[in-house]
């Protein structure tokens, strides 16, 4: 069973549809022990990564997410909930993240001129350090995903697996251990995506 949390924060239904096509059970829920005795769980999000941060504590999610990390269970942030896994953010002043992976969160506008922000749209994945995250994609070197997000992830070359390029090296995937962390919607990005949902949710179990 798949646990997505429920914090407030993100599209839930989309994700939770993409996992029932796919053929997993998944249960979109805020409740710590549902969470914790989950074969895999996945931290969404969109929206600001301040606000977010609030309502995981509100629900007393943070040390929950942790536990979780800890236990050597599958996690995967997507979007806004990848942006959280890491230390800090620098978005709309300073923020510290969940802490699990180094690095920093910044705004695109930071280091890239001439290209419309947000990054919104289709772009080329490309896979930079092979994972079991990528098994089921069927052309690894032709695979298209789905982003929507104006902020990303640096200084995290050590653990970054994939990137897509627009203006700067867009970190696209992340794995540490057994955390791992989309900034694309894997939910929104047709067969590519539902291939690493599936190969995720082989995961764990």
């Amino acid at each position: 069973m798949t646990a997505i949390i429920d914090y407030g924060v993100g599209n839930l239904f989309s994700l939770a549809c993409s996992l029932e096509y796919i053929g997993e059970h998944a249960v979109v829920t805020s409740d710590r022990q549902t969470i914790l005795d989950a074969d895999r769980v996945i931290l969404p999000g969109v929206g600001a990564f301040g606000g977010a941060m609030e309502k995981l504590k509100a629900a007393s999610l943070v040390t929950v997410v942790r536990e979780v990390a800890l236990s050597g269970k599958p996690l995967l942030g997507i979007c806004l909930g990848m942006q959280l896994l890491f230390e800090k953010s620098r978005e709309f002043g300073e923020h510290d993240g969940l802490g699990l992976i180094p690095g920093v969160v910044a705004p695109l506008s930071d280091d890239i001129s001439g290209y419309k922000i947000p990054h919104m749209g289709w772009n080329k994945l490309d896979i930079i350090k092979d994972d079991a995250l990528f098994s089921a994609i069927a052309n690894k070197d032709d695979a298209y995903v789905y982003y929507v997000h104006s902020f990303y992830a640096k200084d995290c070359a050590e653990n970054t697996l994939a990137v897509s390029e627009y203006g700067v090296s867009v970190t696209g995937a992340v794995k540490k251990d057994n955390i791992y962390g989309t900034q694309f919607h894997p939910e929104k990005s047709g067969i590519t995506g539902l291939a690493m949902l599936k190969a995720f949710c082989n995961m764990g179990g």
